[in-house]
Formats: C-alpha cells, sequence, structure tokens
C-alpha cells in the first residue's frame, strides 16, 4: 500500500470527515427539538436559559442595546448583569435575520444557538489539534470533540439557550490562536532587532487579543484562560532560560494580546464600582496590566541575569514573587484582598455551594459518569505531551499541558467547569492515541500481513529512453548471455528479511484504539441518551400553568417587561412589587409571569435576614412578614420539591453551620442482619416553617394526628456518628407527649425519646395558623399517589387580613380552582383573629363556600374584600 495515493486526496478526506462529525454533532444537539417544540414556543431547559430569552427577546426589541441594569429581577434592587452581552446579541442578530418576532419565533430561532456552536466547537479543535501536532492529531480531536458527553453535550442541546458552549468555544478559539502563535514563531523566530520578524506575529498576536475581547465580552469569567497564559508565560519563561533560548517572542505575545484585551475590555465598559473578577470591573484592566507587566519584569530578570547561573536566575524569581506577595499584604492590602477574592470566585467553596447543583465538587464517580474512557485517555495525554515537550521543546505542548491543568482543577473545585473539560479530554487524547498509532502503528500492521511503503520522489520519474534503444538496438550474442547468466546467478545473494514487528509496539497502537473505540461509543451513547431524555426536559408543567395564571391575572407592575432601564435614573413604579419563591425559579417568574421575583439563580435575594431562606425557614409569622413588607412583596410561591427535597438547601443558606440539623432528625435503625441504615425524620421545629405551613397545611392551623414515639441511644457504642433507634412506636400525639416526658424525666446519659414524624399532614405538636397569608391558586398535579390531594405548586397573595373580635377557632370552608375543598382554621390571639380569606368579592380561584363561623357557636361574619387588603374590622 502506498500513501502516496492517500496524500493526493488527503485534504478531501479530512474535509470529509469533518463534514461527517460535525454534522453528527449537531444531529445529537437537536434530538430535544422533537418534544421541546410546540405553537406556544420551545420548553427550554434548565433555569438560566430563560433568562437569557429574556435578554434576546429585549435586544431585539431595541436592537443591539444590552440591558446592563434589570428591574425585573432581584427585586426591590434589580440586578446588574454580569453576563456578557455577546451571547444574546449573537442570538437576537439570528432572530433580525431570520425575521423571526414573534415569542415563540425567537423562542425557536435562537434555541438553535447552542447546538450550532456546539457544531462549530468539531472543525475548531480539528485545528487546535492541527497546531499542536499534526492533521492526524487533529482529525482524532474533531472526532472525540463530536461524540464527547458530560455537561459539554447538555450545554449545547437545543432549548438550552445559555452562553456556557459559547465560554467553551470562544475560549478553545483564544487558545488555538494563542497555540498558532507559538507554531508559527519556532519558524520565524522574533527578534527585536529586525522590524520585519515582528510584522506577522504582532498580527497573531491581535488576533488573539480579538478572540480574548470576543470571549470576554461573552462572560467574565474568560479571565480563567488569561490566567492559563500567566501560568505558561511564566514557566516558558524558565525553560527558554535553561535552555539558553531567546523569550522575546513571550514579551510580544502578552504585551500586544493583553493590551488589545484591555482596550477591547473598555469598549464593553466597566460596569461594576468594585474589583471582583466575576464582574465587569476594574479588576480586569488591573489584571491584564499585571500580566505585562510581570511579563516585562521576568524579561527584564532573564536579561540581567543572562550571565549568571541558573540557580542566580530562579532565587531571583522566588525573591520576586516573595517579594510581591509582601508588598501587597502591607503597602496595597485593598490589591491583596481583591487578588485574593478574585482567586476564591473561580476556585472558593462554602456550605451553600453544596446547594448549587453545577458549584459542586467533581469526584471520581462523577467524572467516570461524565466521560468514562475519556479519563484515561486524558491521563495518557499529559504524560505524552510532558514527554514530547521534554524532548523536543516545543512550546505548544507546555501551553497544552497548563491549559488542561488548570481546567482540570477548576472543574475539581465545581463541576460547572466541567463543559470547558471536554475540549481538553478531546485534544488531550488525540494527541495520545496520535502518538500511539506513529509509534506502533506499523508494528501492528505487520502483524496483520500489511506493509505500508512511503511514496519515493524517484519512482515517479520517468525512464530515459537513451539506455533502452541502445538495448534494442545492439542484441547481444548467445554464448555471451549464457555466461552474463550463469555469472548473474553466482552474484545472487538472498533478499535481506523484513524488520521483525515489535510486539510492544504494537499493544500500545492496540490499546490506543481500544481506548478510542470505546470513548468514541460510549461518549455517542450517553450523548445521545442524554439528548433524548431531554425531549421530556424544560419547564416542569404545573409551574408553566401556574404562572401563566400568575401573569394573567395578578396585577399590573408598572415595569415594563421590554424597556432597557439605567440604574441611575430609574425608580421603581408605586404600584410594583415582587415575588417571593425560591431562587431556583426567578427566571421563570421574570419571563412566563414578567412579574419580578425577589430571589433568582444569580443567587441574588437568597441569603441574609431578607433573604427567600429567612423567609421559607421562618417560625415566625410575624419575622417572615416584616420581610415581604421590607421587600414590597405581595405574593409567594411554593411547591412540593421546596416543602420536602430542597428543604436542605434553604435551611443550609438560612445556617449554613447547622443547616437541615434543627428540623430533622437523622437516626439509624439496625436490621435483622445486623447492618444499619438511615431515616430522616420531621421534628416540630419542621412544622412551623413557613413553607410548611404554606405548602402543607394551606396557612391553616394543624393539629397532630399519629406521630412516632422514638426512643434513641448515642451512636458511639456502634461506632456510627447519629443515634441509633432502640425503640419506635406510632400512637396518638398525647400518648407520645406523655411516654416522652416519662422518659426524658428519668433518662440514662446517651439517650433520649422524641416525637418525630414523616406525615407531611401530621405535625408532632399543633401549628397556628397564618393570619396574613392566603391560597389564590394551585397547579392541577397530585403529588399523593394515595389518598388525599396535594397539588405541586401553590400561590398564595400576602395581605393585611380583615380584623374579627371573638375567642376560641374561626373557620371557613373553601374550595380551590381544581376543585379541593378544605376548611381554613385559626385560633384567637388576644381575643382577635385576623382573616386572609374574603367571602364576597374575591377574584382568584380559591373562593369561600360560605360565611366565617366561629366553632361551637352562631356567630358566622361576612367578609369583603376590601376589609381583607386593607384590614378592616369586621362587627
Amino acid at each position: 500500500m502506498n500513501l502516496s495515493e492517500f496524500s493526493k486526496y488527503r485534504n478531501y478526506i479530512i474535509l470529509g470527515l469533518l463534514a461527517v462529525f460535525t454534522a453528527f454533532a449537531l444531529w445529537v444537539r437537536m434530538i430535544p427539538s422533537e418534544g421541546l417544540v410546540s405553537v406556544a414556543g420551545v420548553n427550554l431547559l434548565g433555569n438560566d436559559p430563560w433568562y437569557n430569552l429574556r435578554l434576546i427577546e429585549v435586544i431585539v426589541e431595541n436592537p443591539l442595546s444590552y440591558p446592563w441594569f434589570d428591574p425585573m429581577t432581584y427585586y426591590p434592587y434589580g440586578t446588574d448583569n454580569f453576563w456578557g452581552p455577546m451571547f444574546p446579541i449573537i442570538g437576537a442578530v439570528m432572530c433580525l435575520l431570520s425575521g423571526a418576532s414573534t415569542r415563540p419565533e425567537i423562542m425557536y430561532v435562537a434555541s438553535w444557538l447552542p447546538p450550532l456552536m456546539g457544531a462549530v466547537m468539531v472543525p475548531l479543535m480539528y485545528l487546535v489539534g492541527e497546531k499542536v501536532s499534526d492533521w492526524k492529531t487533529g482529525i482524532i480531536a474533531a472526532l472525540f470533540t463530536a461524540t464527547i458527553a458530560g455537561q459539554y453535550v447538555y450545554r449545547s442541546l437545543f432549548g438550552f439557550v445559555d452562553h456556557h458552549i459559547a465560554e467553551v468555544l470562544f475560549g478553545a478559539l483564544f487558545c488555538l490562536l494563542y497555540i498558532y502563535y507559538l507554531s508559527y514563531i519556532r519558524e520565524h523566530p522574533v527578534d527585536f532587532k529586525s522590524i520585519e520578524s515582528l510584522k506577522v506575529p504582532a498580527i497573531i498576536a491581535v488576533f488573539c487579543g480579538i478572540a480574548y475581547v470576543i470571549g470576554v465580552s461573552n462572560m467574565p469569567t474568560m479571565i480563567l484562560f488569561a490566567l492559563i497564559a500567566s501560568l505558561y508565560t511564566g514557566l516558558q519563561f524558565i525553560w527558554d532560560r535553561l535552555k539558553g533560548k531567546s523569550t522575546e517572542y513571550l514579551v510580544l505575545l502578552n504585551v500586544v494580546t493583553f493590551l488589545v484585551a484591555i482596550a477591547g475590555f473598555l469598549l464593553i465598559g466597566i460596569h461594576h464600582a468594585g474589583m471582583s473578577m466575576a464582574r465587569y470591573s476594574m479588576g480586569h484592566i488591573v489584571a491584564y496590566l499585571a500580566i505585562i507587566i510581570a511579563t516585562l519584569v521576568l524579561f527584564g530578570i532573564e536579561k540581567g541575569l543572562k550571565e549568571k547561573s541558573f540557580s542566580y536566575y530562579i532565587g531571583a524569581l522566588a525573591g520576586l514573587v516573595v517579594a510581591g506577595i509582601v508588598f501587597m499584604m502591607f503597602f496595597v492590602p485593598e490589591f491583596f484582598s481583591f487578588f485574593v477574592s478574585g482567586l476564591s470566585s473561580f476556585f472558593g467553596y462554602t456550605a451553600t455551594l453544596t446547594t448549587i447543583q453545577e458549584a459542586r465538587h467533581w469526584d471520581i464517580e462523577s467524572a467516570w459518569q461524565a466521560f468514562s474512557y475519556g479519563m484515561i485517555l486524558l491521563v495518557f495525554g499529559f504524560i505524552v505531551c510532558a514527554w514530547k515537550f521534554l524532548k523536543e521543546s516545543r512550546q505548544a505542548y507546555l501551553f497544552l499541558i497548563i491549559w488542561s491543568f488548570v481546567t482540570l482543577y477548576s472543574t475539581t473545585i465545581q463541576v460547572r467547569y466541567e463543559y470547558y473539560l471536554a475540549a481538553n479530554i478531546a485534544i488531550l487524547g488525540a494527541v495520545f492515541v496520535a502518538w500511539a498509532l506513529e509509534f506502533g502503528g506499523r508494528d501492528l500492521l505487520s502483524y496483520a500481513g500489511i506493509n505500508i511503503e512511503k511514496s519515493k520522489t524517484d519512482e515517479s520519474k520517468p525512464q530515459t529512453k537513451k539506455n533502452s534503444k541502445t538495448a534494442e538496438s545492439t542484441p547481444a550474442p548467445a554464448e555471451s548471455s549464457s555466461k552474463a547468466k550463469k555469472k548473474s546467478d553466482k552474484k545472487k545473494q538472498p533478499l535481506p528479511k523484513k524488520p521483525s514487528a515489535n510486539s510492544l509496539n504494537a499493544l500500545v497502537a492496540i490499546l490506543a484504539i481500544v481506548l478510542a473505540v470505546f470513548f468514541v461509543y460510549s461518549s455517542a451513547d450517553i450523548g445521545i441518551a442524554t439528548a433524548s431524555v431531554m425531549k421530556n426536559g424544560g419547564m416542569t408543567p404545573d409551574w408553566q400553568e401556574s404562572l401563566e395564571w400568575l401573569g394573567e391575572n395578578t396585577p399590573e407592575t408598572g415595569i415594563d417587561y421590554y424597556a432597557v432601564y439605567s440604574r441611575d435614573s430609574y425608580e421603581n413604579p408605586e404600584e410594583s412589587y415582587g415575588v417571593m419563591t425560591w431562587w431556583d425559579y426567578g427566571h421563570w417568574i421574570t419571563f412566563i409571569a414578567e412579574r419580578p421575583p425577589n430571589a433568582n439563580p444569580f443567587q441574588e435575594g437568597v441569603a441574609g435576614n431578607l433573604g427567600s431562606a429567612a423567609f421559607f425557614i421562618q417560625e415566625s409569622e410575624s419575622e417572615s412578614n416584616e420581610i415581604l413588607d421590607n421587600l414590597d412583596t405581595r405574593y409567594v410561591i411554593t411547591d412540593i420539591e421546596m416543602d420536602t427535597t430542597k428543604f436542605w438547601a434553604m435551611s443550609t443558606w438560612y445556617n449554613p453551620e447547622l443547616m437541615h440539623a434543627p428540623y430533622m432528625q437523622n437516626l439509624a435503625m439496625i436490621g435483622q442482619d445486623g447492618s444499619f441504615s438511615s431515616v430522616s425524620l420531621n421534628n416540630e421545629r419542621y412544622y412551623n416553617t413557613m413553607i410548611s405551613k404554606l405548602h402543607n397545611f394551606d396557612g391553616s392551623m394543624a393539629e397532630p394526628g399519629l406521630v412516632y414515639y422514638i426512643e434513641y441511644a448515642s451512636g458511639a457504642q456502634y461506632g456510627i456518628s447519629i443515634p441509633v433507634i432502640s425503640t419506635a412506636a406510632q400512637m396518638t400525639y398525647d400518648e407520645a407527649k406523655e411516654k416522652v416526658d416519662a422518659f426524658n424525666a428519668d433518662k440514662k446519659a446517651g439517650t433520649g425519646a422524641v416525637i418525630l414524624n414523616s406525615d407531611l399532614f401530621s405535625p408532632t405538636a399543633e401549628v397556628p395558623a397564618l393570619r396574613n397569608y392566603r391560597l389564590i391558586h394551585e397547579s392541577p398535579t397530585n403529588v399523593l399517589n394515595s389518598g388525599g390531594f396535594l397539588s405541586y405548586v401553590k400561590t398564595f397573595e400576602y395581605v393585611s387580613g380583615a380584623h374579627i373580635k371573638g375567642e376560641g377557632i374561626i373557620e371557613i370552608p373553601l374550595k380551590t380552582d381544581q376543585g379541593r375543598e378544605f376548611t381554613y382554621r385559626q385560633k384567637s390571639i388576644d381575643g382577635e383573629f385576623v382573616v386572609p380569606y374574603s367571602t364576597t368579592g374575591d377574584k382568584y380561584g380559591v373562593k369561600a363556600l360560605g360565611d366565617y363561623r366561629i366553632q361551637g357557636t352562631d356567630k358566622t361574619f361576612s367578609v369583603s374584600e376590601d376589609s381583607v387588603l386593607n384590614g378592616l374590622y369586621i362587627n
């Protein structure tokens, strides 16, 4: 087999393969469209995409005007957007060019943007691989990029209209140009004494800076790539000094790149007063200047100590680092704090971050689930890159190592960076596989009986006709021919043996092929499965129904949804109000109901005394009321997840140290085989939280029914950290209370007795009614599998409540818009009731079936809507 035949068509073959890989990547990412698209639009995936769609809508309505300030979220303060304008502007331009103007059309067109960016990553990663090594590395990198799964494929699916895939794309573009520069100067060295040698490298560096600006205009997290460039520069300086090579190319690269970055950042604008790296603040300008200055200082040290030994150079660098840190700590502490906080914003970790799915730690199990055999390829890729760098001193390999290491480290700290890491797994895996095939490919083919011959230039040359003519015109005598033949036979030597195949080399190639095949197959399988599941993704139907109802049945806020406001000149209209719910649902409220939530998925409005966590975990209605009064909030929305699976997240934000411990008790049970299992049961404080009072009891007074009486002993004697149940029995509250009091009055050390329960509707003690909250709508889905009705989503209105004089318990029969009937009951306080439901004039879905009545009496009361809203007294 002659490779010359292949080389003739190589470029066409590469283009064909790239077309196939790109088409496959796009096809996978478009799979969810089969289930997400409807006449009403696209049921977007996740939370943040809904806010990106809002930004795109605003930009379409106000062409190329980006809302840096948005009063439609984090009410009443509004948010200063830290998301960059690039992604929504690209989406808006797509809509404008396609003529999309209605909401369903805009949603559909914009939903194409992530899949298209995911598809563009395929040829881009080919170019990265080709510049790092060769075309074979590039084509393998393209294949891996087309099939790799994990968060990378999820965040580039149709309907996930978010900037994450743009972060990966623009970051990889910057790295491509940075690597292209490093590859170019290997053949065309930079010499400051020769202007001609600077022209092309300077142009490449300008484009590198432009790529960085594009990335940072998408998200401030692009500064991660500035960190990568900084670390690479420092190590490359040391290596070049060790090898005695010129470092002028590094100075030109960083100075030009980050001068362009500074100019571009100033065009984007300073939109945050602080120095946060996660915002469009002056901190970025300082960081880019620091990179330029540091590069020049390193160059100066290298030149100044050129005649000194390498140990002097390393000592000078170490002294410079220490002196710089000391100087910042004592003379410019503000800058030092800014530097530390900047790193913390990327790599820091707190208890509350465990409640954010994309901010959790990345463990081995998660890594394998996401990338499977790609993790093995990643390790081998690191090894090959390190070996090739040490052997060839090729700068691109060191840059690739630093790029991949920083991304891998970031991912282990916060799983959100997993979608960044996909590109590094693809390129490092490709480096390893391409090297392994080069290393052992011929040996493997030899075992298969295939001999690959390289093309020879002389084989293609035509034979000269002079000798052939002479031979034809002068035939040799027969005798002479016979003698010549005998002589020739004597001189015949045995043909040289073909070199034997190396088994070890062939095994390396086999290993690479097997890993590559397994990786491609498993990744493609995971990607297709993920995309197929997401056909049924998107917003929960009950939330969709509830928020559409909210938008249609509540007063306008006076805030123009499509307007672009400036913080300096904006004031909330007098009629505006907020909507309280958990932060997960904030963007849904903004987009679907066009109402401003108090909290949002930026984690704004969550923590602190006025945060949503404090409101829902609060056990005092008056203190919760104070929160809503301060936030000028009128409506509260709850769902079953806040009540159960997300309760720990809310309690963690409320108190990161205690978390859910005050409200639930973890206990161990001993099985018949001696094994331990754990159970978490609710205590009295859980049932008194606002989320439980609202969602479980509709704000009505609740009395205990059957509860669990539990005796426990310390788990220390069993070698476990939680108490072990010694006795558990279900009984009435009164019986349980009597037994608890008796046991605890004379209990032994390390033991105790408590009343707990798992039933959401049966508290462990009497729960007082809420006096200022009324249910106004509930969604249609019943989350209970057997008996009763508990809606998935409930909407409440915060009202002043009408005042009624009286003693005892007052009650009113009610019927929801889903046909569920229940009785609201309230016990008097200081001879007065404050009731939240009106018996006449109510415009919402929950209606009174009669008047209020005080239990055990014939006293009834009719309450008007005006009395409830304005806190009037009823005779």
